[in-house]
């Protein structure tokens, strides 16, 4: 009687399924989440590695009580995070009237949420699972009136959801890769009905508008937003640490290991051009001892910010003050931007490349690959593989001082293309709310 009964549900799945395919997905979603939970927190676990924010994305959460004026940001890991600060910020002064939700679907996202956002958000937590428990439990005690998710992430269960209860949803700063677009092409069918629930789809350019086109967004909800990455400002502040008469380079955000290869560049460098100086800005400053250790090692006539020390006087000067990087890329001929010799993913060249000082990196860029992507495809970026690589593209910026000027009015060109994205999100809220 059993065996009757289950194969009759299956039956019944199956029909159904056949007319709804998010029903389907849903079911899926949810048997798969079942069965492979207990595996995969196995693994995680003998790995040395938990689990974050389940019980969160469970929807295991203590109601925040946000009231009927919400508006929610998602920003999966640390680089979409860091894009929306700034419209975060703004949206905050824009419409105070509004709390401020965001959510990340990482534990790194989440710990830059907490750090950037603490003071501006309202709650603060991760992106629920897309199977239909998860998501209605979230929804019901965020209350979103507006969800805004960064980049491309596509959730059939949330927007279902989003649609059935008139929240409006956006996808802003939007891309998509070459191997995403082929792989979603292939569901085409199925991704057209997912897109077709959200209220606007706004890329970061033509190519990804086209290529979300093809795959189902409708091209009457799909515009050209450009890149929120783009929309910092220069400081005014006036530098002055006797960098007159000198080309300074910048090391910014350097991690252990990057040190040594950065030093060793530029003291061979500092043979052939006495004009050169460095301003050597670790990530952490708990690290300036092992530095100095190299300076000493290598007798490179060095000073520290905090005490002063200018480049009439000194060859090397260790940013040990805090908050003050982005400004002093104003004075330096290029960056090398560190984090990219190790696994850490990089940092913002961005805040070189504003005004208009090229950059390089090394291999690792996962924190801000579509931003080294779009500088390297002109003179304002170089990424580099090995030590070797980076000193050879520094004598290149130091030799060349046509290619050197091409690189630097890259960068305008650049910038002028890309920025105005934060406006036009801002200027969609104003639209629904």
């Amino acid at each position: 009687m059993i065996t009757y009964s289950i194969i009759l549900i299956i039956l019944l799945l199956v029909v159904v399924s056949m007319f709804s395919e998010l029903f389907l997905y849903g079911l899926v979603s949810t048997l798969l989440f079942i069965i492979l939970l207990p595996f995969y927190y196995i693994v995680r676990v003998f790995n040395g590695k938990f689990l974050y924010g389940w019980k969160e994305k469970l929807g295991f959460f203590k109601n925040p009580q946000l009231g009927d004026k919400v508006i929610m940001y998602h920003g999966v890991s640390v680089g979409e995070v860091i894009a929306l600060e700034n419209l975060i910020k703004k949206t905050k002064e824009k419409f105070p009237e509004y709390k401020i939700v965001v959510t990340t679907g990482t534990k790194t996202g989440q710990e830059i949420a907490i750090k950037k956002f603490s003071n501006v958000a309202d709650f603060i937590t991760y992106f629920p699972f897309d199977i239909p428990f998860c998501v209605d439990v979230f929804l019901r005690k965020v209350k979103p009136t507006v969800v805004l998710i960064a980049e491309t992430e596509l959730w059939p269960v949330f927007s279902f959801y989003c649609r059935a209860k008139n929240i409006y949803l956006y996808t802003i700063n939007g891309r998509m890769s070459d191997s995403t677009y082929k792989l979603y092409k292939l569901f085409s069918h199925f991704f057209k009905m997912v897109l077709s629930r959200y209220t606007k789809i706004l890329t970061q350019s033509e190519i990804d508008k086209n290529k979300l086109i093809t795959i189902g967004a409708p091209k009457d909800r799909t515009e050209v937003m450009k890149n929120l990455k783009f929309d910092i400002k220069k400081s005014d502040e006036t530098i002055d640490i006797g960098q007159d008469g000198f080309r300074v380079i910048i090391a910014g955000s350097t991690h252990k290991g990057e040190d040594e290869i950065v030093l060793d560049i530029f003291k061979s460098k500092l043979e052939k051009y006495e004009d050169i100086k460095l301003l050597l800005v670790p990530r952490h400053t708990t690290r300036i001892p092992q530095i100095v250790t190299i300076l000493d090692k290598l007798k490179l006539n060095y000073g520290y910010r905090s005490k002063n020390d200018t480049f009439k006087t000194k060859d090397v000067i260790i940013l040990d003050t805090m908050g003050e990087l982005s400004k002093m890329y104003s004075i330096c001929l290029f960056a090398f931007i560190g984090g990219s010799f190790n696994k850490t993913g990089g940092h913002n060249p961005l805040e070189a490349t504003v005004y208009s000082k090229p950059t390089i990196t090394g291999p690792s860029i996962h924190n801000f690959r579509d931003i080294y992507w779009l500088l390297s495809q002109s003179k304002a970026g170089k990424i580099v593989k090995t030590p070797k690589e980076l000193e050879d593209y520094i004598e290149l910026l130091l030799s060349d001082k046509d290619f050197y000027n091409q690189a630097c009015a890259d960068c305008n060109t650049i910038f002028s293309d890309q920025q105005g994205a934060l406006d036009v999100v801002i200027n969609e809220l104003e639209k629904i709310i």
